[in-house]
């Protein structure tokens, strides 16, 4: 069994202010010292946000590969590790299905192994759910306003306009003309094809029959 320590601080300055480095391994050695333990490594992540996945960052990515069954890791507090419950919650249930132990201590000790387990992953879950419900309101929210605004929000850009320097919607002059005089066409009875032909030639802009037809419809 291998013990590991793992701890955390956002910026710099943290790492000499408030929860430092050095607070945080105190504590997970001296509930390591506690339980009879000899503490192996402790993984020090510096001037790292709490909203990274512990996967993709340095030391949480080199903790998790040295993980084996029956090994244990402590950290002093939950935000140290997680700052998403949904990120929390898939670590967990990795750690729980591999066999380790994971000791937060602002929890009460083991979040895997015991009557704690239970309560903690509950409590994730509910929040992770309305972590994920918010994030999607917060994108519907986000796409309304850039369609209020005019913002490009991707797929094809319809026939007439361009996307602006600032991602907007905005007229293109020269297809602004094709739709003028594929138009004006139409109504002299010329077949789409015929039109498409002219409007290449008399403004060089190469477009299908197909277009023509839904510039006619109004649908480009």
């Amino acid at each position: 069994m291998a013990v590991y320590g793992y701890v955390r601080v956002s910026t710099d300055r943290q790492a000499d202010e408030g929860e430092s480095l050095d607070v945080q391994r105190r504590k997970i050695e001296g509930r390591a010292k506690e339980n009879g333990w000899s503490l192996d490594k402790v993984f020090v992540e510096r001037g790292v946000s709490g909203a990274k996945p512990l996967g993709e960052r340095k030391e949480g990515k080199a903790l998790l590969s040295v993980l084996k069954p029956g090994d244990v890791v402590i950290s002093s507090k939950l935000d140290r590790m997680f700052r998403s419950a949904h990120d929390a919650l898939s670590v967990l249930q990795d750690l729980k299905g591999l066999g380790v132990s994971l000791w937060l201590l602002d929890m009460g000790g083991d979040v895997t192994g015991n009557g704690i387990s239970a309560l903690v992953f509950t409590i994730l879950s509910a929040v992770a759910t309305f972590e994920r419900e918010r994030i999607q309101e917060r994108i519907r929210d986000t796409k309304e306003h850039q369609k209020k605004a005019g913002k490009y929000l991707g797929g094809a850009v319809p026939f007439g306009q361009r996307v602006g320097p600032e991602g907007q919607l905005e007229p293109d002059p020269k297809q602004q003309a094709a739709m003028k005089l594929i138009k004006k066409l139409s109504e002299e009875g010329r077949s789409l094809r015929v039109i498409a032909a002219d409007v290449e030639q008399q403004l060089g802009l190469k477009i299908s029959h197909m277009a023509v037809q839904k510039v006619i419809k109004g649908g480009a």
